[in-house]
């Protein structure tokens, strides 16, 4: 008999799949009945939705066609993307805010590399935002663009990308600290984390460009900054607590071994605290980093239109095209989705990637 009429039998990896599956989905009639339920209303929701967003509607036109159509009208989509993406910013000179996409973009690419983490990375993330904000500023030009022109996602963008990446800088320190074992150090660092971790970050954008300007009465305070001062803040404790929880998670006997080396509290703790610490919290980092870039749109009570408030103003011309909210929320709603789904699964990838490595690590001294 030949080999192509031997049945080939199903990969063990499905067999255990369904495995699951029918445990968790079909062990018992009850059960059985509530997932033909779910799956049913999946199914009638998704057939509305696919209807109203693909089959029935507008995708270019005017207000009026959309008025004839009882789908989802992209075509307002498509008539306000630069509202929607770029705010308030001049449109003769939208190629800085591209640009600006472009380069923060591909820093985020570039940050997703293992084999382009070097100190020169480091580098580029302190000289990405700067040159970002000098080209929306019109620094390298003749005409200048004040910051409370700029908008949208590139303000979004921007305004996480440097209070997550400064916040290291703040909470590396905050985190070695509360573990100090000079009562001093640790309870004034307890003490900050403590107080602005029990704090809205609503309120702390509102002290820092209402409060403190009144305090500051000689000086013009920028609201950009002190709206990325108090972002940072923020951020780093939060920051501190991920990173003080990876520091306790290592074993004693590596802190105990770079001593018995000779190392040096600073040199223990740069190579070989940290850089472990920093390892077994990605999951957390990543969790984090989404929750704030989740959380930028409350900038917009303090008079920043970032990229949400954007797409409220392009749906609110109730005059040209009354009642696209749906389609505006959606639109904002894929953009969101789409960031924050790419970096969750680059943190899987990467965790997946790490472990993998020290798999071959512990194989090769085996």
């Amino acid at each position: 008999m030949s080999d192509l009429a031997i049945p080939r039998a199903r990969p063990s990896g499905w067999n255990d799949r369904w495995r699951i599956w029918r445990a968790g989905l079909f062990s018992s009639p009850l059960n059985t009945i509530v997932t033909l339920l779910v799956v049913a209303t999946a199914l009638w929701i998704l057939k509305g939705l696919f209807f109203w967003a693909l089959v029935d509607a507008t995708w270019s036109g005017t207000a009026d066609d959309c008025a004839k159509s009882s789908g989802a009208c992209w075509a307002f989509v498509r008539a306000n993307s630069k509202l929607m993406v770029f705010g308030t910013y001049p449109i003769d000179l939208l190629w800085r805010p591209i640009l600006s996409l472009v380069l923060m973009f591909g820093l985020m690419i570039a940050s997703m590399v293992p084999r382009l983490w070097s100190k020169w990375l480091v580098v580029a993330w302190i000289a990405t935002p700067l040159a970002v904000i000098l080209l929306l500023g019109g620094f390298f030009t003749a005409r200048p663009v004040s910051t409370n022109d700029w908008g949208g996602l590139p303000l979004t963008l921007l305004i996480w990308t440097i209070a997550y990446a400064a916040a290291f800088a703040i909470a590396i320190p905050l985190a070695l600290a509360r573990r100090s074992n000079m009562g001093g150090i640790r309870l004034v660092s307890t003490g900050f984390i403590e107080i602005i971790r029990g704090l809205p970050m609503v309120v702390i954008l509102l002290v820092s460009s209402q409060i403190v300007p009144m305090m500051l009465p000689a000086f013009d305070v920028n609201l950009f900054f002190s709206v990325e001062v108090a972002l940072t803040i923020f951020i780093a404790c939060y920051l501190a607590e991920v990173i003080r929880a990876g520091i306790q998670s290592l074993p004693a006997g590596q802190t105990e071994a770079a001593r018995a080396l000779g190392l040096s509290y600073w040199q223990t703790t740069g190579l070989v605290v940290l850089p472990q610490a920093l390892r077994a919290i990605i999951p957390p980092l990543v969790n984090l980093g989404i929750g704030v870039f989740l959380s930028t749109p409350l900038i917009a009570f303090i008079g920043m239109i970032d990229f949400l408030s954007a797409v409220k103003i392009a749906a609110s011309n109730e005059q040209v095209w009354p009642g696209r909210y749906t389609e505006a929320y959606v639109f904002a709603a894929i953009v969101y989705f789409a960031i924050c789904f790419a970096a969750s699964r680059y943190s899987l990838w990467l965790e997946g990637r790490l472990k993998a490595s020290e798999r071959q690590q512990a194989e090769k001294k085996r």
